[in-house]
């Protein structure tokens, strides 16, 4: 880890954070209801993003990958949606035939995730109360 590596995820995480800010705001503009359109809408946007821009650095950039894996993959994207990470993982296991992994990593990403955030919901309604 360099100056330089940390100075690529933070440059694209925020530019990446606040192309989510935009997004979202403009797609929930577009639909008044209470589902999450604009989440919904990033979260496959980036992992389709993160497909292409792997395939293509892997293809056309292959001595730059390391860099603007950091930049844009990492930073920009993770910036964007987190999910998007999340996809890429579950690629790479299913890749390897790991399929067994691969679905624990997805089922309890999602089932783990969901019980850890009702569990501090919980534990700072008790605390509060």
């Amino acid at each position: 880890m360099t100056m330089l590596s940390m100075m690529y995820v933070a440059f694209g995480g925020a530019f990446g954070s606040l192309c989510r800010y935009v997004a979202t705001t403009l797609i929930g503009r577009m639909h008044d209801t209470p589902f999450p359109y604009g989440t919904f809408a990033i979260n496959i946007g980036g992992s389709f993003l993160m497909g292409l821009w792997v395939a293509v650095v892997a293809l056309l950039l292959p001595d730059r990958q390391k860099d603007l894996h950091l930049l844009f993959a990492v930073g920009v994207l993770g910036g964007f949606t987190t999910f998007s990470t999340f996809s890429l993982d579950a690629f790479m296991l299913v890749e390897k035939g790991l399929y067994g992994q691969a679905a624990f990593y997805t089922l309890g990403s999602v089932i783990f995730s969901m019980l850890a955030l009702f569990a501090a919901m919980l534990l700072v309604q008790k605390l509060v109360a």
